[in-house]
């Protein structure tokens, strides 16, 4: 069995999350650079077994695509190409704001706080979880 990767797309820093084995937990990961992540990506896929990726897909309040989305599925085209594994799309509406909150129910301290790198690991959390509880569903 391998794990799921979640990955929560922005223009600066890309947030992952990964799974257990048996595909119960999902867990933050890291915060990458944008411009590091297929570097990253590619040690990260010689050294663990993905069974498959999860990308967080924003869409507006009335449900249409946002404007990252062109570079989402560029993004996701070439990570396609790079490791041939299956990608799937989620929506992820709503997945800053409730890290936000779930950072702040922590009482992590609010220097802490001010790091958008946790709120991206926890946004890629979230999204994996939401995939997750999607898949728990359709048994």
């Amino acid at each position: 069995m391998g794990r799921i990767l979640a990955i929560d797309f922005g223009e600066k820093r890309i947030g992952l999350a990964q799974t257990d084995e048996m595909k119960m937990i999902a867990s933050p990961l890291e915060t990458i650079s944008s411009k590091d992540i297929f570097k990253y990506l590619d040690n990260y896929f010689k050294t663990e077994n993905i069974e498959s990726i999860v990308i967080g897909e924003p869409k507006t309040l009335d449900n249409k695509p946002a404007l990252i989305t062109e570079k989402i599925i560029a993004f996701k085209n070439r990570l396609n190409k790079m490791c041939k594994k299956p990608i799937y799309m989620i929506d992820e509406r709503f997945t800053s704001r409730i890290a936000i909150k779930s950072i702040i129910e922590m009482n992590v301290k609010k220097h802490k706080r001010r790091d958008k790198s946790l709120v991206d690991k926890i946004s890629a959390t979230l999204i994996l979880q939401s995939f997750l509880d999607r898949e728990k569903n359709k048994l």
